[in-house]
């Protein structure tokens, strides 16, 4: 918050005032005396008799001309407030793509625009929302619904025995799971994607996380034998630090996902030119150029054999987090060389 007695918008106000007041008044006396020159007004003459006429005349032609200026020249001053307004009318009405012009010569014009137009854009993000909502999950809905609706079906067979009953109950239960963490993923992936900036940013310590990240995975690790090796640099992030734990999160469980019983997984932290850069690579299957190319996108899945295992919005969350958070993702792969994801933080100012 400024704490500045007077800002330059108000400074500009006082002069303009000033400006309009003396110009009217330097109108008024070159009228007077323009009358004097032209021997219709005699000043020396009539102000001693009447100056009250004549000082209330003044006056009054002081303020008709001031009014006369003002009105002129006073809708630049006023332009920008009279533009928020309409503005602020149009996103009363539900329109959210308007947007006020950001090139002022006064600062605090400058803010008040680009403060609507960040607040104009997260509103946006509502219907866009809803639409990415309804079209992404009422596709990516098919399959689990399917499974759902095939299984309960055969269940209602009276001489299903126990131990099929409790297989097919376990594939409802599955994606039903497989559902619930569609929805959670889209709601989430469509919020950040219509999100300008992060909220709450702190300092925290980012190897910490890492780590924690790796232990809530060990389960899943340990039951595959996996090998991994760990090398993290102590490193302050400033960023979202709920939000960096999915990135974290993923990264790894994908990385366990693809690498097959008895592999290694590396996870590599350092700090280098004022970033933390965190490499993840594991010797997994890998990728094939074209799924490189298409790897972040929403939804797309390069190894058709485990889409039962995810939705392929991981690594789109992933991607998005990182432009949040001012940092970058790349990877490297070749199929059956496994892969390597590297990301970059800036470091704490």
């Amino acid at each position: 918050m400024d704490k500045k007695p007077f800002s330059r918008l108000g400074r500009y106000f006082v002069m303009y005032v000033f400006g309009v007041m003396l110009a009217a008044a330097a109108i008024v006396l070159g009228l007077l005396l323009v009358l004097t020159l032209l021997r219709t007004f005699d000043f020396a003459e009539v102000v001693p008799h009447n100056y009250k006429f004549v000082f209330i005349t003044a006056l009054l032609a002081n303020v008709a001309v001031g009014t006369i200026l003002s009105s002129v020249f006073g809708k630049r001053v006023i332009k920008p407030i009279t533009e928020l307004s309409k503005a602020e009318q149009a996103v009363a009405k539900g329109d959210f793509s308007v947007r006020l012009d950001e090139k002022h010569r006064f600062r605090e014009l400058r803010e008040m625009s680009a403060n609507f137009n960040k607040m104009a854009h997260e509103l946006s993000g509502i219907n866009t929302l809803r639409d990415d909502f309804i079209v992404n999950v009422s596709h990516e809905f098919k399959t689990p619904l399917a499974a759902i609706e095939g299984y309960a079906t055969l269940m209602q067979d009276e001489y299903l025995t126990m131990e099929e009953r409790g297989e097919y109950a376990g594939m409802i239960i599955s994606s039903t799971r497989q559902l619930s963490t569609l929805c959670n993923n889209v709601l989430q992936i469509s919020k950040l994607e219509n999100q300008a900036i992060v909220a709450e940013p702190a300092a925290f310590q980012i190897d910490e996380q890492v780590r924690q990240a790796i232990l809530l995975l060990e389960p899943r690790w340990s039951a595959k034998g996996l090998e991994l090796e760990i090398d993290l640099d102590p490193c302050v992030c400033v960023a979202s630090e709920e939000l960096l734990m999915q990135v974290w999160l993923n990264l790894i469980a994908n990385a366990i996902k693809f690498t097959p019983e008895g592999g290694a997984i590396t996870v590599e932290m350092s700090t280098r030119d004022q970033e933390v850069v965190l490499r993840i690579a594991d010797t997994g299957v890998g990728m094939s150029e074209e799924t490189i190319k298409h790897i972040f996108e929403k939804f797309y899945q390069g190894d058709i054999a485990r889409c039962a295992e995810g939705n392929g919005l991981g690594l789109s969350l992933v991607k998005r987090i990182l432009d949040l958070c001012g940092g970058t993702i790349k990877v490297q792969s070749a199929v059956g060389q496994g892969a390597s994801f590297t990301v970059r933080l800036p470091l704490a100012r």
